[in-house]
């Protein structure tokens, strides 16, 4: 098992610290004050897009696809410690045009997607001008089992008719959010992993209303956001059906794996940041005549999180490593510890760090409420700890039943 990186990587390593130390954490308070004077929650601040033109000129630009034609060509392992570092900032991810959900929606169209498709929607995510959203989850059944799925996508002729209501959908507040990816029901005779299939929506056909924007922790993570959609007799033509019916499920494991490498990295980044920040503050605060450092438990704590960080990126490069060369069927179960780990171990030091902040932690002069609720929902999204534990202890059993 090899671990070390490429040349190539570390040259993206080394110029995407450069790149987060000078240029993106310096620009949080300004995102963050333009967002709240603009006329709307819903409107781009200037600086992100100023940033990502930087970004885009160093070369900083679809780090993610490991085809070399679109990006540097990094491997998933080459990747992982890239996607750490864009962690350590929550806008960082778009910067580099490495952020979810347009991340997997790219991996979609440009593995499944025809050529028209990738001509008219993955070209522009590639140059960062448009964004997208990935409406797959439904309020009224539980989308931990997606073949509970209700919404439908019926082929009619030379349509695809899509009806249903979905939530969840992570990206459809933003200003540049011009089409969604939809999974619906084409064919409940056909096998449960052949029924259904994945459609390109443009978000101002008829029919698509946005009900309401869902708040995280009171928080509606503008401008990017997560809504709740209804979809009432939309009608796209044939073509807008990725790689054809009943295919979605197939394409839904093939954007999924290399997506949980990213979020779990992503989130042992913002406990990295978290523990630096416990440290400074620790450090330079004093109380009952002693530096917090010093008081209770709190360096029991600090080499805790350093243990729980090691063994938790150890296991992620390994996913990544397996995904690299035997294959995302043949990393599952490793994919699926990941998942549970990585965000858990985040949410922990995270929290401790709110903790050693006291008030201020829970304000937003300082990121980690907001890092707090993005390691909370990854315990959710992408399957819920609860599933992915099920799914590692079958494949778990399945190594011993000839014995």
């Amino acid at each position: 098992m090899e671990f070390s990186h490429s040349p190539n990587a570390q040259h993206y390593i080394r110029t995407v610290q450069q790149f987060l130390r000078d240029e993106i954490l310096p620009a949080e308070a300004l995102y963050l004050q333009q967002l709240q004077s603009g006329s709307s929650r819903w409107v781009q601040p200037p600086i992100m897009e100023t940033l990502k033109s930087k970004a885009r000129s160093a070369g900083l630009w679809n780090m993610f696809l490991p085809e070399p034609e679109h990006g540097p060509g990094l491997s998933n392992t080459d990747y992982a410690p890239i996607a750490e570092l864009t962690g350590h900032s929550l806008i960082a991810p778009e910067v580099f045009n490495c952020n979810a959900p347009d991340t997997g929606n790219m991996e979609v169209l440009l593995r499944y997607g025809s050529d028209s498709q990738q001509a008219q929607w993955l070209q522009p995510l590639l140059r960062g001008e448009i964004r997208s959203a990935f409406c797959m989850t439904e309020p009224d059944v539980a989308s931990s089992d997606a073949t509970n799925m209700q919404a439908t996508a019926r082929i009619e002729g030379n349509e695809v008719v899509c009806d249903g209501l979905k939530w969840w959908s992570s990206g459809l507040g933003h200003p540049h959010t011009r089409f969604v990816i939809f999974m619906g029901l084409t064919d409940p005779t056909a096998h449960k992993y052949r029924q259904h299939s994945m459609v390109i929506i443009p978000v101002h056909t008829p029919g698509v209303t946005i009900k309401r924007m869902l708040p995280v922790f009171g928080a509606y993570d503008e401008p990017f956001g997560h809504g709740e959609v209804r979809f009432d007799n939309v009608r796209v033509p044939l073509e807008h059906l990725i790689a054809g019916p009943g295919r979605g499920f197939e394409i839904a494991q093939g954007r999924l794996g290399p997506g949980r490498i990213h979020h779990c990295m992503r989130a042992l980044g913002a406990a990295e940041r978290a523990l630096q920040l416990m440290i400074q503050r620790g450090r330079s605060r004093t109380a009952f005549g002693k530096a917090l450092i010093d008081l209770g438990g709190n360096r029991d704590i600090i080499a805790n999180a350093r243990i729980a960080l090691e063994q938790a990126r150890l296991l992620t490069l390994k996913a990544a490593w397996m995904m690299d060369t035997v294959g995302v069927k043949e990393a599952m179960s490793e994919i699926s510890q990941i998942k549970v780990v990585a965000p858990q171990v985040a949410q922990t030091i995270i929290d401790q760090a709110i903790q050693m902040f006291g008030g201020a932690g829970l304000s937003q002069d300082v990121p980690l409420s907001a890092l707090y609720a993005y390691a909370r929902i990854l315990r959710i999204a992408d399957g819920p700890d609860e599933v992915h534990r099920s799914l590692i202890a079958k494949l778990e059993l399945k190594r011993y039943e000839n014995q």
